[in-house]
C-alpha cells in the first residue's frame, strides 16, 4: 500500500512537471514579443531562484553544500538550465509553440543514443526502428508549414529545437552518472541561481529593464508562471520523481515526456490561437510512437489502451 502511494505521488510529480514544461513554450512565445531573450530569462530565473529560496527557508534546508558537488552543479546548471533555455527561447522566435512541443518529445531518442556510447547499453533492432520512425515524424513536423511537404524548411528555429533535445539528453545522462547526494530542492535552487547569474550580464548589456514597464498584467502573469512553476516547481518535481522511481524501479519517468507536446498543443490553441495543422499532428504522433519503440515501451503502451487484448 505504501509503495503504491509513493509511486502515485512520483507519477503525479512527473505529470505536473511535464504539463508545466509543455505550457512553458506558450508563455515564452507570448512574452518574447515585448522582451528580448535574455531579459526574459533573467526575470524567469530570478523569480524561480527567489521562490525556491523561500521554500528552502520554510523547510529549513541548509544552503551550504560540499565543495565536491560545486563543479557538478555548475555543469548541470549551464547545460540543463542556461544553455537549454537559451536555445529553446531562441528557437521560439521563428517557430510556433506547438511545433516546439512536438520536437522536444524527440529527446528520449538522443538519450538512448548517448546511453549506448557512454552507459554501454545495447542498440537493438527495435530501438533502431523506433529512431527511424521518430526521425520521419520530425521531418513531418518541420515541413508541415511548407506547401511542398517534404521540402526541408530553411528555418534555424527547427534546428535549434532539435539541438535542445540533444542538449537535454546530454544533461539527463550526465545527471544519472553524477549521483549528487543532495535534496532535489537544493539542487534545483542552485541550478536556477546559476541560470540567473549567467544571464544577468546580457540584461545589463541590452538595458533590458527599460522594456519592463511596458509589460501588461497578462505578460507578467506569464513571467510569474515561467519563474515559479517552470523554472522552480517543474525542475524540483522532476528531480523528486526521478529519485522515487529510481529507488522503486517502478517505471521510466521518460514515459511522461510523451504528454508534453499535448499540453503545448492545447495551450497554444487556447492562448495563442495557433492553427491546427493535420500534418504536424500526424508527425507528432509518429514521433511519440517512434520514441515508444526506442524505449522498448510498445507492449506496455498497448496494454494501457482501453480496448487492449487481455492476452498481451
Amino acid at each position: 500500500m505504501i509503495a503504491s502511494k509513493v509511486k502515485f505521488a512520483a507519477s503525479l510529480y512527473a505529470l505536473m512537471s511535464i504539463s508545466f514544461w509543455g505550457i512553458s513554450f506558450v508563455s515564452t512565445k507570448a512574452v518574447l514579443d515585448k522582451l528580448d531573450l535574455y531579459t526574459l530569462l533573467v526575470l524567469r530565473f530570478g523569480i524561480g531562484a527567489l521562490f525556491l529560496l523561500v521554500l528552502l527557508a520554510l523547510k529549513r534546508y541548509p544552503l551550504r553544500i560540499p565543495l565536491k558537488y560545486i563543479p557538478h552543479l555548475i555543469v548541470l546548471g549551464i547545460l540543463g538550465v542556461f544553455v537549454h533555455q537559451v536555445i529553446q527561447a531562441t528557437a521560439l522566435l521563428t517557430i510556433n509553440a506547438s511545433a516546439a512541443g512536438w520536437i522536444i518529445s524527440f529527446s528520449p531518442v538522443f538519450t538512448v543514443i548517448l546511453s549506448v556510447f557512454f552507459l554501454h547499453e545495447k542498440m537493438t533492432v527495435l530501438k533502431a526502428s523506433g529512431m527511424i520512425v521518430a526521425i520521419i515524424g520530425v521531418l513531418l513536423v518541420t515541413t508541415s508549414n511548407n506547401q511542398q511537404s517534404f521540402q526541408l524548411p530553411i528555418n534555424v528555429g527547427y534546428l535549434l529545437m532539435i539541438l535542445s533535445t540533444l542538449n537535454w539528453a546530454i544533461y539527463s545522462v550526465l545527471l544519472k552518472r553524477l549521483h549528487i547526494q543532495l535534496p532535489s530542492l537544493v539542487i534545483t535552487f542552485y541550478m536556477c541561481l546559476i541560470g540567473f547569474i549567467l544571464t544577468t550580464p546580457f540584461l545589463i548589456r541590452n538595458r533590458g529593464w527599460e522594456k519592463m514597464p511596458f509589460l501588461t498584467s497578462v505578460e507578467w502573469a506569464h513571467l510569474l508562471f515561467l519563474g515559479v512553476f517552470v523554472s522552480g516547481v517543474a525542475y524540483w518535481y522532476w528531480a523528486k520523481a526521478l529519485e522515487v522511481l529510481e529507488v522503486l524501479e517502478a517505471s521510466q519517468v521518460s514515459v511522461f515526456l510523451y504528454l508534453e507536446p499535448v499540453a503545448t498543443l492545447v495551450t497554444a490553441i487556447l492562448l495563442l490561437q495557433e492553427k491546427i495543422i493535420p500534418v504536424s499532428i500526424l508527425g507528432g504522433i509518429i514521433i511519440i510512437m517512434g520514441v515508444i519503440l526506442v524505449n522498448g515501451r510498445l507492449l506496455t503502451f498497448l496494454k494501457s489502451l482501453p480496448w487492449r487484448n487481455k492476452n498481451l
